[in-house]
């Protein structure tokens, strides 16, 4: 099903030709004047130079020839040469009953799927998940949902730090504290506890005291230093250590992204590149692409059109250890090998863009990956509290993710201690509120942009936020169970009738919009366009539903329409919130 402003550019484009034009001017859009009309073409202004008339001239040559269209209810040159369109109600309604019986809501897919993979998560392992990894699981998992959505093959990786000096650090605190494991007995040969030392508390516990205590005894670190190498080349004992971490941290990790309606298809770790890197670092090598710098190995990556000075990207230190570059790198060459794919996204910290395109820039110039594959990295600000900082909690440290779902939770909970539910609704309720109210807040927002963090906005019932989006559905919901509750029958086979009001055009109009938003969303990996699009709707129909009488309505055939209208825009809704990873409760 094509768009609407494909429907009136193909109209324009014959009127053109017909009247002696290039095509190519015929471009239309949605009028940023509301006000005079819906759509808008200002290609008489552009073509002006290149057929030597005046603007105004050669669009009323077009308006004269679609005079007769019924496309329009008006169509009319203004000066200096614009051409303003405003769709005939039978058209707009027509065009609505399509997207109804459209089993994707008139949506086309993907004339030919890609194979993409999302990078995107990045927790590390013995850590709690925080507030600083919100941006990437929220913006990751709808860009994932809006791929899938239009037919690609997505493959959403968590990509887990497991391998630095963190797990170094944990190993030989454990060692102080409990030198008796036999996991640190060099000699034993027999099969290890399968039920792990500690706790994901404890390890919560552990590693900051480990890190902070190395950055004071040169010593300690020395020896998490060592014990990390040691980890990495195989020492049996510490792998298995290594592998009771990940397993407590994945289980922690996947309760607290389960409540965020954040899945995974991969939970790949940094370690799962380390096969990968011995023949890479020889490839890159034989290729005479990587060279010795001050002892390390590094490839040149900057380019002769470059503003700005692009650092070396390091493939070794100069003791042969690895890094993140490497890693990275060696992950690249496993997901081509695994996937062969068209496309990698990295949704990560904007403040990352520079080791990306290092990154990047050292995939292609070694042939890691091919001119063909899109690498892609959407860059996220930062979610501050009110005082334009970073989030922190009250004494300055940074909040764990939990603890902030746990927060807005109980605000939601409180605002809604007064309703008529029974405890279980409520409490469904109140969970996909606030999910709503804090990954709707996020999304809504440009990806690339910081944004404050306002609990008290975000929870609003009012305005552009998550729980006025579940509202308006939760509305539609309720409107249909009143049809259903006094026996109002709707015959299946009738159509939406042509609008008879503003507020009833205005909502058909924000209707037509679903395709353009979902494609747009998707190519410029833009979560807000699909916030825009449902906020725009969700007004347009509460306006619509205030003015106009639906289920009371005395006119049967006009009440019939407002209701299959009211039920699309109910469709419509839940499939976008969808695509931002939330669902609606039955009701609020």
């Amino acid at each position: 099903m094509k768009k609407v402003i494909e429907i009136l550019q193909e109209e324009l484009s014959a009127a053109f030709e017909k009247a002696g034009y290039d095509k190519k001017y015929a471009k239309v859009g949605v009028s940023n004047r509301p006000d005079l009309c819906q759509y808008q073409c200002n290609g008489a202004l552009a073509a002006a130079k290149e057929y030597h008339k005046a603007p105004i001239q050669m669009a009323n040559e077009v308006v004269e020839l679609l005079n007769g269209s019924d496309s329009f209810k008006e169509i009319v040159a203004q000066a200096p040469g614009f051409i303003n369109m405003t769709v005939s109600d039978k058209f707009l309604a027509d065009y609505i009953n399509e997207m109804a019986v459209s089993e994707t809501l008139g949506l086309e897919k993907a004339e030919k799927p890609e194979t993409i993979v999302i990078d995107y998560g990045g927790a590390n392992v013995a850590k709690p998940l925080h507030v600083g990894h919100l941006r990437s699981a929220v913006i990751g998992e709808s860009i994932k949902r809006t791929a899938r959505y239009l037919g690609h093959k997505v493959v959403g990786d968590v990509h887990l730090g497991d391998w630095g000096l963190q797990i170094g650090l944990i190993i030989t605190e454990l060692k102080h504290r409990k030198p008796e494991l036999v996991y640190f007995d060099e000699n034993f040969d027999g099969e290890y506890p399968t039920e792990p030392p500690f706790t994901m508390s404890d390890l919560e516990e552990i590693y900051p005291y480990a890190s902070g205590y190395s950055k004071e005894h040169p010593e300690y670190k020395e020896e998490a230093q060592t014990a990390t190498a040691e980890l990495q080349s195989g020492r049996r004992g510490y792998l298995a250590l290594w592998q009771h971490i990940i397993n407590v941290s994945v289980a922690d990790l996947k309760k607290i992204y389960t409540k965020l309606n954040v899945e995974f298809d991969l939970w790949k770790k940094e370690s799962d590149a380390q096969p990968y890197i011995p023949q890479m670092v020889q490839d890159m090598k034989d290729g005479g692409y990587a060279h010795i710098d001050q002892g390390a190995l590094v490839v040149d990556v900057k380019e002769d059109t470059d503003t700005k000075e692009i650092p070396p990207c390091m493939i070794l230190k100069s003791n042969g250890a690895t890094l993140y570059n490497t890693t990275d790198l060696a992950t690249i060459v496993e997901r081509r090998k695994l996937f062969d794919p068209d496309e990698i996204i990295y949704v990560v910290d904007k403040r990352q863009s520079l080791y990306f395109e290092q990154v990047f820039r050292c995939a292609r110039k070694t042939k890691i990956i091919g001119e063909d594959v899109k690498l892609e990295f959407v860059g996220f600000g930062t979610m501050n509290g009110k005082d334009g900082k970073p989030f922190k909690t009250r004494d300055g440290g940074v909040l764990r993710l939990e603890k902030l779902l746990e927060d807005v939770n109980e605000q939601v909970l409180d605002k809604m201690k007064d309703r008529d539910m029974d405890k279980d609704m409520i409490d469904d309720a109140a969970a996909k509120i606030s999910l709503a109210a804090i990954k709707y807040g996020d999304l809504s927002n440009q990806a690339s942009k910081d944004y404050i963090f306002d609990v008290e906005r975000f929870t609003s019932f009012e305005g552009n936020t998550g729980p006025y989006i579940l509202y308006t559905i939760v509305r539609t919901k309720s409107l249909l169970a009143k049809v259903k509750a006094q026996n109002i029958t709707v015959d299946e086979n009738s159509a939406i009738e042509p609008a008879d009001s503003k507020s009833e055009t205005d909502v058909m109009l924000a209707l037509t919009k679903w395709s353009e938003t979902v494609n747009a969303a998707f190519e410029e990996h833009a979560p807000h366009k699909i916030c825009q699009f449902v906020y725009e709707l969700s007004d347009t129909f509460n306006k619509f539903y205030h003015e106009n009488k639906i289920v009371t309505n005395e006119n049967e055939k006009q009440r019939e329409s407002y209701i299959k209208l009211s039920a699309l825009v109910g469709k419509v809704l839940e499939t976008a919130i969808d695509l931002l990873g939330l669902e609606a409760p039955e009701r609020m």
